[in-house]
């Protein structure tokens, strides 16, 4: 797929007016990259209208070896070039299939709380393919209510794991925890593809060390609930304890 292809189809996906006030969210920012440690995690603002990158933390560069100036000078264009061409289509299905489904499935006023996530494999300095997941809460919406700002966390993992693209979308309930409302695989069939989204959320609280009362009272449903999802989901992954799934899942945390 060629540069303009994708640019035409991005700036669809995120169509919009708005000009929004960036000033103080990057001020908090570079305030919090201070204090941040080194890791195999960095964090941008992404400016979907602008098709820029407002602000890139200091652990870009350790993290991919790439030099930030230019991500911040050429923008997006400089991430789509990078990004394995094999990816592309996927890419820009799950991207999106979440902006349809905010639109059409998340209320106006509960769209602050929502965090998305997708992945992809991105060529860093060395030429070599590492996988992406980019974890996204908006943070500033247009007159339409379609988020166009927003806080980017990406986690680099080896090149050498086997990864579907896939892609989900959360809100966070009255208990401040995340309920996974939509999850879906834009490349080849998953194993998981029967687990249900209420069954993915107990499978991350778990992954937590969260026990069945504890997943109750976060996702406001009863712990007899909690232990038939365990009981199915042993089922459907053909495993025959919770610590053969938890230690699964660890191995494999970009599923969650």
């Amino acid at each position: 797929m060629r540069y303009t292809e994708i640019k035409d189809l991005y700036k669809f996906i995120f169509k919009s007016y708005d000009k929004p006030f960036l000033k103080e969210h990057i001020a908090k920012f570079i305030e919090l990259d201070d204090y941040l440690p080194y890791s195999s995690t960095f964090f941008c603002v992404t400016n979907t209208q602008d098709l820029t990158f407002e602000y890139i933390s200091k652990n870009f560069t350790t993290c991919l070896g790439l030099d930030a100036n230019d991500f911040k000078t050429h923008g997006m264009r400089y991430l789509w070039n990078r990004i394995h061409p094999d990816d592309i289509d996927a890419w820009l299905s799950s991207l999106n299939s979440l902006m349809e489904f905010t639109l059409n499935e998340i209320p106006e006023n509960k769209r602050k709380d929502a965090n998305y996530t997708w992945n992809f494999r991105l060529k860093n300095n060395e030429d070599v393919y590492v996988n992406i997941i980019q974890n996204t809460t908006p943070l500033v919406f247009d007159s339409d209510g379609k988020p166009i700002i927003g806080l980017a966390h990406y986690t680099v993992l080896d090149s050498n794991i086997k990864m579907e693209i896939t892609a989900s979308a959360k809100l966070l309930n009255s208990n401040k925890e995340y309920e996974t409302l939509f999850f879906n695989n834009f490349s080849q069939k998953l194993l998981n593809d029967g687990i249900s989204n209420r069954e993915r959320d107990v499978i991350r609280l778990l992954v937590l060390s969260k026990s069945s009362k504890e997943i109750s009272k976060l996702l406001n449903i009863s712990s007899h609930t909690v232990d038939t999802h365990r009981r199915n989901i042993l089922k459907k992954l053909n495993i025959s304890s919770t610590g053969e799934l938890i230690g699964m899942l660890k191995m494999n945390q970009h599923w969650l």
